[in-house]
């Protein structure tokens, strides 16, 4: 299994989106743009979070996990994007009830198991005012990148 590309170019800073499918698309298509994905993924990522929502209202600012089945995916990856202004995505495990989401965390995995593994690692992030606050203020790619990196170690 390959490491996990944790790469500034899949990192949007003031992502402007009107919605959360225009916010979705937009890093989709960044990170297709950059070989991390197919150009199927973009479609099945905002379908599956139409079924399956992952917006998590966390204390400093909201997140979002958007993530979709391992055949849309070219290289484990994470794309992450910091909304210049926050766009509602409906809360995980709700039928309605929405979130103001501020940073989207988009997994492109290619185990399954490899996804459980980083949503786990990942919530020690989202369960981390200081870190959120960090990443949600950074203006820097590399910035952000070290930031997880030394969160979620190797996954």
């Amino acid at each position: 299994m390959e490491s996990l590309k944790l790469d500034t170019s899949n990192i949007i800073i003031g992502l402007e989106a009107a919605t959360k499918e225009d916010a979705l698309s937009q890093l989709a298509k960044r990170m297709y743009n950059n070989g991390y994905v197919k150009a199927s993924y973009e479609n099945a990522v905002i379908e599956r979070e139409a079924s399956f929502a992952t917006g998590l209202p966390t204390v400093h600012c909201s997140v979002a996990i958007p993530h979709t089945d391992i055949q849309h995916v070219n290289s484990k990856s994470i794309g992450v994007a910091v909304l210049k202004e926050t766009v509602p995505f409906v809360i995980m495990g709700e039928l309605e009830a929405t979130t103001d989401v501020k940073l989207i965390f988009m997994l492109a995995m290619d185990k399954e198991d490899a996804q459980l593994s980083l949503l786990q690692k990942l919530m020690g992030i989202f369960q981390n005012n200081k870190i959120l606050e960090a990443i949600a203020n950074s203006a820097d790619g590399n910035e952000i990148i070290n930031i997880i990196k030394h969160e979620i170690k190797e996954v």
